[in-house]
């Protein structure tokens, strides 16, 4: 998500770690600085002996990063996830997950070799019975206790460097709060000092990127959940809306009859509790989100400041965040102009793509319009909305990808602000995603939107499209060598021709000027088809 106001901008939160495997959350695991649980269908670390993959160093880029973050070993989130683990599951093939018990995002069967691809459609095209399906998901993930996955409750040294771990258990919905909030929320530097300029979700490159393996994997853990394995997001299309069309008890709830930043009763969602909303708190305390209980959802759709938000993002603005060519420029970050990151994520002009931190468009537009927890960084994915609001975004992305066919070299490699270069490891995540490995077309993950889908290849097309990347990605090499050659053929032919005409010069006699008529007619012109 974005950072709307000034404070919308990045509350990371402090050296912690982040969603930890339940198998690795140990004395053991952290002291070893080793999460390679075994895979229940051999016992082994990994699947190592059914060659789903092995216990692996992990490699840590070495690129440098931009100077948005002066500091070196203060934060847990550094060089994820080296604090806590230096060795993890590294899978082979089309297998994933913490123990490679899992499929690569895009794959399903025993051995991970069918592909699949699901849609993700309109809000407004499910049926009644599928949209509430879609409603008793969310409501089934905020009651039902993650089996893989806990939340740390301390930083590392808090932890005594590993011999005291410090996690608890947390609902399916809210795990995924928390690892926003731990992606986003500020560096504790001690005392009462924090860094607020760092953000590892937001106002970079990885903006995109990262918030696609986060729908991807929440999408997959309502999926396990449920034994729904076709189950996808749904999107709500924003553009030119006039209002919350969303914010009805029929979807994702209305407003209280007498408390305009409340829900109303009707619906469930009134009935929730959020988490990890009061980071100054944190900071003074010097302590993580713990995900204690802190009050309902707000939202007050609409009675937002106008000066900095004064209506949702028209289909103007999107074309022509669309129309920028550059995925990213400058210093990377929230004062990159001509970005289309920047541009979507809603720094920077949707008009003019020129940074303007005093105002909130397009992605940002949409935080600061619902005027409660949706409006501020660290715990916007308390509000239910935010999925239906970051499937869409990922849309107008996949949308760009689609247009620009950028190879993945457009990514930046170094220089962005930290976390964000293309090999770095994404924070908070294990199994560890980099940047750049969802730097490509959805379908090559294994979804597609609706409003977006293509005719499916043919086989023909699909045996073509690896050679066709291959050729695309050294095109300019092959036209630079044929303007070589082509000089190179011109010089010599120049050459060749000069000598034959000074030739001719010094023998008239054998070279007649003129060809006899009848010796003319006996010419024939060929042409070699």
């Amino acid at each position: 998500m974005s950072l709307f106001a000034m404070g919308f901008l990045l509350v990371i939160l402090q050296p912690s770690t982040a969603q930890f495997p339940r198998a690795c959350a140990n004395t053991q695991s952290l002291l070893r600085k080793e999460c390679c649980p075994p895979w229940d269908g051999d016992g082994s670390p990994c699947g190592e002996l059914s060659s789903r993959g092995s216990c692996q160093n992990i490699l840590l880029s070495q690129a440098p990063l931009g100077p948005q973050f002066p500091f070196s070993g203060v934060d847990d989130r550094e060089d994820w996830p080296s604090v806590f683990y230096n060795r993890t599951c590294k899978c082979e093939g089309n297998f994933k997950g913490f123990n490679c018990g899992e499929c690569k995002f895009g794959f399903s069967g025993l051995n991970c070799t069918e592909r699949q691809l699901r849609t993700r459609r309109n809000i407004f095209q499910l049926t009644t019975s599928e949209k509430d399906k879609f409603l008793a998901y969310l409501n089934l993930a905020k009651n039902t206790p993650s089996q893989d996955y806990v939340i740390a409750t301390g930083t590392y040294t808090q932890m005594n460097n590993g011999s005291n771990p410090m996690f608890r258990n947390i609902n399916v919905y809210d795990l995924f709060v928390w690892m926003h909030y731990y992606a986003s929320r500020d560096t504790l530097l001690g005392g009462s000092s924090v860094w607020r300029d760092i953000d590892f979700a937001h106002e970079a490159p990885g903006f995109l990127p990262w918030h696609r393996v986060f729908l991807l994997m929440w999408e997959r853990e309502i999926q396990k959940i449920t034994g729904d394995e076709n189950f996808t997001i749904p999107y709500w299309d924003w553009r030119d809306a006039e209002d919350c069309v969303v914010c009805t008890d029929e979807y994702m709830g209305g407003r209280h009859p007498t408390n305009p930043n409340l829900l109303s009763p009707a619906s469930f969602f009134s009935s929730w509790q959020v988490i990890c909303t009061q980071s100054e708190e944190y900071n003074s305390q010097q302590a993580l989100c713990n995900a204690t209980s802190e009050g309902p959802i707000l939202r007050n759709p609409g009675n937002n400041d106008k000066s900095r938000t004064p209506r949702l993002p028209s289909s103007a603005e999107v074309e022509f965040c669309l129309s920028l060519t550059q995925y990213e420029s400058g210093s990377m970050d929230k004062m990159a102009n001509y970005s289309f990151r920047n541009t979507l994520e809603g720094f920077a002009d949707p008009r003019t793509a020129i940074s303007n931190i005093s105002q909130s468009g397009l992605h940002n537009a949409l935080h600061i319009y619902m005027n409660g927890s949706m409006s501020q960084v660290q715990g916007s994915a308390n509000d239910p909305i935010f999925v239906l609001h970051h499937a869409f975004v990922d849309s107008i992305f996949e949308r760009w990808l689609r247009r620009h066919r950028p190879m993945l070299e457009v990514y930046p490699a170094a220089n962005a602000p930290i976390g964000h270069n293309r090999e770095n490891y994404m924070v908070p995540f294990i199994p560890l995603y980099r940047n750049g490995e969802f730097f490509k077309p959805s379908r090559e993950l294994g979804y597609d939107y609706e409003y977006l889908q293509e005719p499916a290849l043919d086989s023909f097309q699909e045996f073509l499209i690896p050679y066709l990347k291959q050729a695309r990605q050294i095109w300019a090499w092959l036209v630079g060598a044929a303007v070589i050659g082509g000089i190179i053929t011109a010089v010599l032919t120049g050459f060749i021709l000069a000598c034959r005409k000074k030739r001719r010069g010094t023998s008239s006699e054998i070279q007649p000027l003129l060809v006899e008529s009848e010796d003319y007619n006996n010419i024939s012109y060929q042409s070699n088809f």
